[in-house]
Order: C-alpha cells, then sequence, then structure tokens
C-alpha cells in the first residue's frame, strides 16, 4: 500500500469510540463481501492487499477499542461458507488463516510475542515455506485409504470436494505404512506452464478463459463433474495436518519430511531458520526466485517448528499464535479511469466502483477498482482533512493501481498532469440510484446509505439473499440465483422474507405454475415447497440472523437468543427500550457535536456533561431504562448493536416484514450452552505470578475450555487461581468464600500443560 492511499483513512490513533464504530461496521461489510467471492465464488472483487489492509486497520481499531468489537468481526473469521453444490464436510481439526506479516518489523514483533508469551529469552527455531498461492484442500485417509477431501469452506466445514481430488495426479490415493487416521493439508495449484495451455484450449473451443492460475485451479477443483477436474492440470504440495491417530514427528521440519516419505509432494524450498536475520534472509531469497519458479507465490509463511511449543502457543479465534504469513509487496501500473459506478449493498452503503481501461498488472488483466467512498474522490480524508493535496479524482483521470495476488486491484495513486481539460467533478449521488431514496450519510460516518430499506431493490435482493444463506434460514433449492429471478418473477415474486413461506400456497393459486417453467420442473418445485416447509421450524438464533440487521452476527445472533430464550420476549424488551434508545443516542450526538465545538476552541472536551445534558432533556420512563440495561448488559451487546436493534424495530417498514415472517415460523429456542470442561460456564480469576505457563497461556486455556476469565473478584467468580504475590485479590476472594487454587492446582484441573 502506498503512502498516499494510508492517509485517505482517520489514523486509528485519532479514532473517537463513534467514529471507531462505524469504522469497524464498515470494514465487517467489506470484508464480509471479499470472503465470499474470493473464498466461495472464486471472483474476487479486490486485490491481496486491498483485503489485508482492511484486516490490518480491524485489528489496530479493535485493539485500540476492545470494548467495541463486534460480533460478527472479520477476526473472527476465516474463509466462507461452502458453496451451495456441493455436500459438506465437518473438519474435525478446524482450518485456520493466517496472520499477516508486511514488514521486517512485523515479523520481528511476531518472533517477541511467540517468545514472551512462552517466557522465553532464548531464540526460537522456525520453518519458512512460500506461501502458495492456490486453494487450501484437507486430505483424510484412514488405515492409508483416502477416503475423503474437503476445502477449508469457514474453517469449520467445507466442501465435498473427494471425488475430484481422486482426479489429481499429486494426490495418492493410497499411502503405505501410514497412521491409522491422517488428514494431510495443503494447496491445490496450477503451474504457469499448464494455466497458458488450458487457457490456449479453452479459447479455442470458444470457452471462458481463467484471470491467473488460482482461480483456474479453485475453478476446476470444485467442479460437480469430476471428469471436468480430470482434464485440468492440478498439482498439489503438502505441508500441514488435521486430525492424526499417531504424532508424525516432534518438530514441524520432520513431520514435512515425514510427509515427503508417505508419498506426498512438499516444497523443496522449505528450511529450518535460527531467529529473525536468517527468517527474512530466506524470505528475501524466495522473493528473488519468485518469478522463476513456475508457480504463484505471495509469501513466506514462518511457523514455529518445535511442536510441543506449537501446542502451548494454541490458537486465537481464527490464526494460529506459532505461524505467520510474511507477505510480498503489491505490484502497481498505470491505465484509464473511464467511468464511476456506484453499487449499493444489503445495508444501504453506496460504494463507489472505479471501471478501468483494462490493464496487465502482475499477468491479470483488470478493469475494476474501489473508490472507498465519497471523501476519497474529494480529495479528503473521512475527518476532513486534505489527501492528494485536496485534489478530487475524475472521470478521464490516469490512476495507479496495484494488486498483489490475483484480484481486482486498487487506485494508488493519480497523475493529475495528464488531466483532460474537459474532465468534471464528480457529483456523488443523494439519491439511491436503485430507488431513488434520499441517501443520507449520518454524521461521523464515512458512507452514505440508501434510507429505502426493503423498498430498495437492491438492498432487498441482497437481504434476501442473507436471509436464505447458510448461517441464516439454509433453504435447499433457493440460493442466490433463484432469489434474484423470483424477486424479479411478476406471477410469484418474492420481495421479503415471509413471502418465501406462501410461496407453495400462491403457486397453487396460480395459472402459470412453477412446475412448468424454464429450469423447474414437478420435481424440483416439489422439493423446493419441501425444503422451505421444514425451515418454519427454525432455530431462534438463525432467524435473528437471518434478519440481516446492521451490526448482528451469527455470534451476536447467538447470544440475543441465549440472553431472551425466545422471539416473544426479545421483541417485547426491544419495543420497551425504545424510548432509553432513543435518548441514548441522543445523548452520543451531544457528545459528538461536543467533541468538534471543543476541538475548534481548542479546549479538552466535556463529553460525560455533554451526555449527562442530553439525557436530563429525555424523559424515559423506568421500564424502559430497565429494558435498555438489560439489553445492553446481555453477553457481547453493546450499545451500537442495542441501537441497530431498536431501530430496526421501530422502523413501520421493517417491523411489517419482520412480524409477518415471524408468523408463519415455530422459532425453537436454543439449547444450554454446556461442555464436559470442570470450568466451563465458571468465571476464573488469575492473581500473582505463574511460573510454567504466561498469564496469557493461562487466559487463553481457560477460554478455550468454556470458561471466562474476568480481572476482578466479585461475588460472580466462580474460581481464583493465586501464584505467590497474591495480593488484593487473594483477600477478598476470601472474604467472599471463592475457592482458590495454586497453579499446580489449576494445571491439574485442566488436565496438564
Amino acid at each position: 500500500m502506498t503512502g498516499a492511499t494510508k492517509r485517505t483513512l482517520l489514523a486509528v490513533s485519532d479514532l473517537t469510540a463513534k467514529e471507531a464504530t462505524k469504522e469497524l461496521a464498515r470494514l465487517a461489510e467489506e470484508i464480509s463481501r471479499a470472503n465470499e467471492a474470493y473464498h466461495r465464488e472464486d471472483s474476487p472483487e479486490i486485490s491481496d492487499a486491498d483485503y489485508d489492509a482492511l484486516k490490518r486497520r480491524n485489528a489496530e481499531i479493535e485493539a485500540r477499542f476492545p470494548e467495541l468489537k463486534r460480533e460478527d468481526s472479520p477476526s473472527e473469521q476465516v474463509g466462507a461458507a461452502p458453496s451451495e453444490g456441493f455436500s459438506k464436510i465437518e473438519h474435525r481439526v478446524r482450518m485456520l488463516s493466517l496472520a499477516n506479516a508486511f514488514e521486517d518489523q512485523d515479523v520481528a514483533e511476531f518472533d517477541e510475542s511467540v517468545r514472551r508469551y512462552l517466557g522465553r529469552t532464548e531464540s526460537v527455531t522456525y520453518t519458512a515455506e512460500p506461501k502458495i498461492d492456490g486453494l487450501s484442500l484437507s486430505l483424510r485417509y484412514e488405515k492409508g485409504e483416502l477416503v475423503s477431501a474437503a476445502t477449508r469452506g469457514d474453517g469449520a466445514v467445507g466442501e465435498n470436494v473427494t471425488a475430484n481430488a481422486r482426479e489429481i495426479q499429486e494426490i495418492p490415493q493410497e499411502i503405505m505404512q501410514a497412521p491409522d487416521v491422517l488428514e494431510v493439508r495443503g494447496e491445490v495449484y496450477m503451474s504457469h506452464r499448464d494455466f497458458e495451455a488450458l487457457n490456449a484450449r479453452q479459447a479455442e473451443n470458444g470457452d471462458k478463459t481463467f484471470a491467473n492460475p488460482r482461480n483456474a485451479a479453485a475453478g476446476s477443483l470444485r467442479q460437480l463433474d469430476a471428469s471436468v477436474t480430470r482434464a485440468r492440470p492440478l498439482k498439489f504440495f503438502a505441508y500441514a495436518w488435521g486430525e492424526i491417530s499417531e504424532p508424525l514427528s516432534e518438530t514441524q521440519i520432520g513431520a514435512i519430511e515425514t510427509l515427503s516419505r508417505l508419498g506426498f509432494v512438499t516444497n523443496p524450498l522449505t528450511k529450518c531458520c535460527d531467529g529473525i536475520d536468517d527468517m527474512l534472509s530466506h524470505y528475501r531469497s524466495i522473493e528473488a526466485q519468485r518469478a522463476t519458479l513456475g508457480y504463484d507465490i505471495d509469501g513466506v509463511v514462518y511457523k514455529v517448528n518445535d511442536l510441543g511449543l506449537q501446542h502451548r502457543l494454541g490458537y486465537r479465534s481464527t490464526t494460529p499464535r506459532w505461524a505467520i504469513a510474511h507477505k510480498f509487496p503489491a505490484e502497481l501500473a498505470w491505465t484509464r479511469l473511464e467511468a464511476i459506478d456506484i453499487q449499493v449493498g444489503r445495508t444501504g452503503a453506496l460504494s463507489p466502483v472505479a471501471r478501468l481501461h483494462p490493464v496487465t498488472v502482475g499477468g491479470v488483466v483488470v478493469s475494476n477498482a474501489t473508490l472507498h467512498n465519497e471523501d476519497y474522490i474529494a480529495g479528503r480524508s473521512s475527518s476532513g482533512e486534505e489527501i492528494r493535496g485536496g485534489k478530487d479524482i475524475r472521470v478521464g483521470d490516469w490512476v495507479q493501481v496495484y494488486r498483489a495476488g490475483d484480484v481486482i486491484p486498487k487506485i494508488a495513486d493519480v497523475d493529475f498532469s495528464k488531466r483532460p481539460p474537459e474532465a468534471e467533478v464528480y457529483l456523488f449521488p443523494h439519491r439511491c440510484p436503485e430507488c431513488g431514496s434520499p441517501a443520507i450519510r449520518e454524521e461521523g460516518d464515512a458512507v452514505r446509505r440508501c434510507t429505502g430499506g426493503l423498498i430498495c431493490p437492491a438492498q432487498a435482493v441482497e437481504k434476501l439473499k442473507h436471509f436464505v444463506s447458510r448461517k441464516a434460514f439454509d433453504i435447499e433449492g433457493l440460493g442466490a440465483k433463484q432469489i434474484e429471478a423470483f424477486y424479479n418473477d411478476d406471477q410469484l415474486p418474492i420481495h421479503e422474507p415471509a413471502d418465501i413461506f406462501t410461496l407453495e400456497t400462491r403457486d397453487a393459486d396460480n395459472v402459470s405454475k412453477l412446475k412448468n417453467r424454464d429450469g423447474w420442473g414437478e420435481t424440483s418445485a416439489g422439493k423446493l415447497f419441501r425444503a422451505i416447509e421444514e425451515k418454519r421450524e427454525i432455530a431462534l438464533s438463525r432467524l435473528i440472523f437471518g434478519l440481516g440487521i446492521r451490526h448482528v452476527g451469527e455470534v451476536a445472533a447467538q447470544d440475543l437468543a441465549q440472553h431472551y430464550g425466545n422471539w416473544a420476549k426479545m421483541a417485547h424488551a426491544l419495543d420497551l427500550a425504545r424510548p432509553a434508545a432513543v435518548a441514548h443516542r441522543k445523548s452520543e450526538d451531544a457528545a459528538e457535536e461536543e467533541r468538534l465545538r471543543a476541538a475548534q476552541e481548542g479546549r479538552r472536551a466535556k463529553l460525560s456533561e455533554a451526555r449527562a445534558a442530553a439525557l436530563a432533556d429525555c424523559s424515559v420512563p423506568l421500564e424502559a431504562q430497565t429494558a435498555w440495561n438489560d439489553l445492553i448488559a446481555a453477553d457481547g451487546i453493546g450499545p451500537v448493536m442495542a441501537l441497530s436493534l431498536s431501530d430496526a424495530f421501530a422502523n413501520d417498514h421493517e417491523r411489517r416484514a419482520i412480524d409477518a415472517l415471524v408468523s408463519q415460523l415455530t422459532p425453537q429456542p436454543p439449547k444450554p450452552r454446556a461442555t464436559e470442561s470442570p470450568v466451563a460456564g465458571k468465571t476464573l480469576v488469575f492473581t500473582g505470578t505463574l511460573e510454567k505457563m504466561t498469564r496469557a497461556e493461562a487466559k487463553a486455556r481457560a477460554e478455550a475450555l468454556g470458561a471466562k476469565v474476568s480481572g476482578s473478584v466479585s461475588a460472580k467468580t466462580d474460581l481464583l487461581i493465586a501464584g505467590p504475590g497474591a495480593g488484593s485479590k487473594a483477600k477478598k476472594a476470601r472474604d467472599l468464600g471463592i475457592e482458590t487454587i495454586d497453579e499446580d492446582g489449576w494445571i491439574d484441573l485442566i488436565g496438564g500443560l
């Protein structure tokens, strides 16, 4: 990323809590859309560098404002849900993504974090290997025989591509002297030479050509007809493993050597490195060979070599602590900006897209790029500061674009000396281009949003797609393409979720039956109606998530379901809390106005006073305040999410649509959360010095076992783990009669290190 591009956003250190909340919402939406396009559709919409920058900014904001972390945070997600065209395979051991490093300093900080977590001062040995730009695949062998193959999917569930994997020559069908259970993981890819030959054949036959080897490999593996895969020259590098019945080695490099002896192709550039200098030296060696390798790589992966230390380091929610990907810099090219189009997303966000004169960047022809928002086009940051010297971007400009992988780039710079004299200032629309509704921009928000809600075709279609998605209602036979068709259907339209559940009744009364239409038949129509009928009984959490309310992700929906227990109670509570929600929004608006005034006057803002004064002007019934306090006290639910929920239920059009939907359903209450862990569901506090594991490791182990770790002792504390030097917390625990154990007792309780 260039410095100019970075300056288009307000520095994380300068963000207020309100700005941070809005920025996290924007990032969650963009990253989710990018994940779907890259992992599920094999049709990326933004560049790798773009994606990495979004993830990095999200992590920086969460680190500064941990209390604002969203329940659907991109930092808690891996990949995207499996495609509807394949059956599913649940991974016994999750397939996680990797954290990224972009500078040498990032690698040094990674090494420091590893040693700090382990409490070590001596150096740590790592492996370093090329990061293959392909499609992740997990192969399961039982008693030496290949029994299944699955893509990564969302990390927990992948697509069953067993028949396709059997067609790849470098994947053994049987292996000798293998453990009873062995899951081998690696990357499916296509060489440059094979890619060029494939595209030549495709063009000769009048078929679609591929943009790059990664897309070709992904598209070839994810074929419903395995014979197509057989005709494609796919390759496979093995570099990791999932479930195994016995260890492969005591080290990462030893395990890779074992995989090689078992008949798998492993990357010859993998080597052990002793410390930072050796790691960076090998990184630069691989980077220098990149153009001559014959296949695409986009960085180098470092892993702690000692598998015992890997086990101790463990995992964050979506990435291992013991590995990191050191990415290569981006590639650049210049081209002409030919048009600016506006796309409308599910939450109403108006996103400007640059239409470019096609240009080759790093071997890939690109013609689209993101323009972020109206401020970026106008030459200012979201805080009003000038970027590019305050100069705007116009149609006809000569722009620099970049990519770091295989996807659509971002505009990095503008050559104003080449601006045509007839170029006009771009006027960002204040009305939705899809429905004509006002598109407003809330104070402090970088994004302008359509206010049309479900009356906006773009929003309605995207909300309906979300409603039938895998993690929501997951209705077999009713995917994104079918939703678009039904939305535009004159005789059997689906314009809101409730229409799905009246489809069969309306079909019975319709002259033009679904079974008689192109693409349908009596069997397929009957299957669809049965699939819809099966979803009338739906988990409460899936219903909440399926509504597509802004800020309410899958985890938040589960938390809400657990908190309220049933739909009626939640809906009543939100109605009851509405006056308090209105008052809360006024208090936050008053605080923002005070912050801006104080900045202009050069004084310290009195935010608490501004909030208090605004609240004093509001008359909030006690029952409303009680309902509001109960809502924001729920696990994972803060004021921002609570306001979003309240707004959705208070919007007349949306509320009618929600009520119509619920009248067709029988929402099922959530199952109690429980595990077999001795600390599951308990609140733990660590105090004093831990000598056998670091505090971070102890906290991670506790949370992995289903416990909640608190920083203070209270009547809600179930267990105190006290090391040497325990002070006031230990005394308070004694006063409250809370059970206290030492570090050895803790290790025994969790079954050892």
